[in-house]
């Protein structure tokens, strides 16, 4: 097994480096008085032109396949990348990118949602999570009843990321109840649901950053060709979605934390306390060097996710085992290097906002408790089998 980047491996990897260094890190002092002031920590217009600069060398699409006009990353290159972009909290996102379940649109919808969000012309939302369901994907209580040929749905959906700005939703909902409550996957059904067609959003106030919204749905009436995917289908569609989510919220805690660890190395160069730089005591050096070697040890768990999602397409198990360790240690390296910053903990600088952000990786996309349940459930029903993946 080759655990060392390939030349282009490395190449990626300083490009998005530089550009994380020279680009994004300088903004952060500007993302943190937008947000302080109530404003998107990157304004649109900024957004852009970060995006088309990186599109200038290459970057653009970075998970679209070629033949939408995207680079076509692998799941490697692509970790790469998004770990890299972990080493900031500037909210930077590459343009030319969809969500992976819409490549499951037919031909028209195609041209109506995903090429206009291919193309930045549209902004998408995915809505599962609901106020009494959490990570609990088997307590969906928003409906969708069929009326000729449209659907109505009623229900609430919340924490959305992006939902304030979507110009379309892709929200699931139980069109067979009685198939839903016996088994708790099946009856479940996707929808593309434009703004237009009547859903409205509002902003959850939250400790983090990023504006989660609840979006309601008040007898919003989608036509029959809005369905994504199959009827009754839609369950897997939503773990496709949170599955690779999961993935991506490792990849970039990892990121995050070798970030954090080296401006705690940094910082314990220059601050002495008993007249010398902390770097030098003993329990400095020993939380040092236990942070590395957990950070190099949940790299490897997402790696294999990685490399899974490569060859074998479906991850969600190893997905699930390399979000728990990737979640982990960013939360615990971010409280470490407050500890070490001590006195200079203000809203003012960064380590607040990555402390906020941080012990969010433990919640989002599947909390920590719902992993563990995840991976046990596979291991007792022998869906997986001990020492399956290596």
């Amino acid at each position: 097994m080759e655990f060392r980047l390939t030349e282009e491996q490395k190449m990626v990897q300083e490009t998005i480096r530089q550009f994380v260094k020279e680009e994004l890190i300088p903004l952060e002092d500007e993302v943190l008085k937008n947000e302080q002031e109530g404003r998107p920590g990157l304004p649109p217009e900024k957004l852009k032109e970060l995006q088309f600069k990186a599109k200038e060398m290459g970057f653009w699409g970075i998970d679209t396949p070629e033949e939408y006009g995207g680079a076509g990353l692998d799941p490697m290159l692509l970790a790469i990348v998004l770990m890299e972009l972990g080493k900031t909290f500037v909210p930077f996102a590459f343009g030319g990118s969809a969500d992976n379940i819409l490549y499951y649109t037919n031909e028209e919808q195609k041209k109506r949602y995903l090429i206009p969000t291919i193309n930045g012309e549209k902004t998408s939302c995915f809505a599962m999570i609901e106020p009494n369901s959490g990570s609990n994907k088997q307590n969906i209580q928003m409906t969708a009843v069929k009326d000729g040929n449209e659907w109505v749905l009623h229900g609430e959906k919340t924490w959305i990321t992006d939902g304030h700005e979507a110009d379309f939703v892709m929200v699931i909902a139980v069109t067979d109840k009685e198939a839903y409550e016996k088994t708790g996957r099946d009856g479940v059904t996707c929808f593309l649901v434009d703004r237009e067609m009547g859903w409205t959003s509002k902003v959850d106030p939250t400790t983090g950053e990023g504006n989660p919204v609840s979006l309601v749905f008040q007898h919003v009436r989608v036509p029959e060709e809005n369905i994504l995917g199959d009827v009754h289908g839609g369950y897997n569609l939503g773990l496709e979605w949170v599955s690779f989510a999961r993935w991506v919220a490792s990849v970039r805690a990892i990121g995050a934390a070798e970030h954090l660890l080296q401006m705690a190395i940094d910082y314990s160069k220059e601050r002495e306390t008993f007249s010398q730089p902390i770097a030098e005591h003993q329990a400095m050096q020993q939380m040092m060097e236990n942070y590395a070697s957990d950070i190099e040890a949940a790299k490897r768990s997402m790696l294999n996710a990685t490399f899974t999602l490569d060859k074998e397409g479906d991850n969600k198990h190893v997905a699930s085992m390399a979000k728990l360790p990737g979640a982990a240690i960013g939360s615990h390296v971010v409280d470490s290097v407050l500890q070490i910053y001590g006195d200079i903990y203000t809203k003012e600088l960064p380590m607040d906002r990555w402390y906020r952000e941080a012990r969010l990786w433990r919640i989002y996309e599947g909390a920590d408790e719902n992993q563990h349940t995840i991976i046990a459930r596979n291991l007792v029903e022998e869906q997986v089998k001990i020492g399956q993946y290596v």
